[in-house]
């Protein structure tokens, strides 16, 4: 078991990685949470089937209580958001309850705003069960969707402890593993070269990923993560650097329909499109084919799908959390390892989509 310690400015906590990590939860709950009068698990119907058992045999002791959600980005919406807390309340929650989110990134975002929200905040843990979660679980930026952008509704609310289970992760499809790694690649973009080039070596094929590679480019994305939210973390500065290739992912996201298309997947266009960027208006010297072809034997779409329209993804750019009056702003490299923010005019920005579809 490896453990990453995150230290932010509001709340410290551990992130324990490895393969049945959850069976530390009791020792953990006992020693950091003795007085949780009431915990409440959150998960959706997907991973429920696969993977609830384990987690409730673990805290048999201590008869949680359940609630499940729609899977996907079906579980992030008003009304679920709205059920669960009606669960949470109908299950007597209290300030001193603690919600354990299992799932992957929608449902730890789920449960966190609800966490965040009821009752003014209570505690909660996450048991990641996707490698999208890596980044998601960490950094405590917690959120529902609304029908015009995704994650607009939500807060920032640490958890108390990460378990990242590695042996919940061999259920998962093939289309989830590459959601999940585009993040990896992105965090090794944005911060480390030497990873970067580690992953365009020894990773070849998604699906005969060896454990230790995969538990290596984990611990490093998190590792890369809790840099950037050590220093910042309400994003007011360098944790918007995490957003590489998310301006345009998340708009591609939500033009497609959420869940529909995979955030990694969407991400992974918008960091092709970022690069694209980044040599033409930063002189980034990046062989942005050679990557695009890395990508496509890794199985990701590399190309704006091609039923979304100009307009309406600029449109959806325009509404961004990261977007200043009508400029665009992006997280493009000045080199690998060194992001920078840069915003983009709508005119120019229509020229450059144009040019990349």
């Amino acid at each position: 078991m490896e453990t990453i310690h995150i230290q932010t400015e509001s709340k410290q906590y551990d992130v324990f990685v490895g393969e049945g990590v959850i069976s530390r939860l009791p020792e953990f709950l006992n020693s950091h949470l003795p007085d949780a009068t009431k915990i409440l698990v959150m998960t959706d119907e997907i991973v429920a089937k696969l993977h609830l058992g384990k987690v409730l045999s673990v805290l048999d002791h201590l008869n949680p209580a359940v609630f499940i959600a729609p899977g996907g980005e079906k579980a992030k919406t008003f009304d679920v958001y709205y059920d669960a807390l009606t669960a949470g309340l109908e299950n007597r929650l209290d300030r001193k309850s603690v919600i354990l989110s299992l799932g992957g990134g929608a449902v730890g975002d789920l449960s966190g705003f609800v966490a965040a929200s009821y009752m003014r905040g209570i505690s909660f843990i996450q048991v990641p069960t996707t490698i999208l979660a890596h980044d998601s679980a960490v950094g405590g930026k917690v959120a529902i969707n609304h029908p015009l952008g995704k994650n607009m509704i939500g807060a920032f609310h640490q958890p108390e402890a990460v378990f990242y289970d590695l042996a919940l992760l061999g259920t998962l499809p093939e289309q989830e593993v590459r959601s999940g790694f585009a993040e990896v690649i992105k965090h090794a973009l944005i911060y480390d070269p030497d990873f970067y080039q580690w992953l365009r070596t020894n990773i070849q094929d998604l699906n005969s990923m060896a454990l230790g590679q995969l538990s290596q480019s984990l611990i490093k994305g998190i590792k890369v993560k809790n840099a950037f939210v050590s220093q910042d973390e309400r994003e007011t500065g360098i944790r918007a650097y995490l957003n590489f290739g998310h301006t345009l992912g998340h708009a591609i996201e939500a033009e497609m329909g959420y869940g529909k298309f995979t955030h990694g997947e969407a991400v992974l266009i918008g960091m092709i499109f970022a690069l694209k960027l980044s040599n033409e208006l930063l002189d980034l010297n990046f062989d942005l084919e050679n990557f695009t072809e890395w990508a496509a034997r890794l199985g990701y779409q590399t190309s704006l799908p091609p039923q979304i329209g100009y307009d309406s993804v600029i449109s959806r750019m325009k509404q961004d959390k990261k977007t200043v009056g009508e400029s665009i702003r992006f997280v493009l490299l000045g080199k690998v390892g060194q992001p920078v923010l840069k915003e983009i005019s709508e005119s120019l920005l229509l020229d450059k989509l144009k040019a990349f579809k």
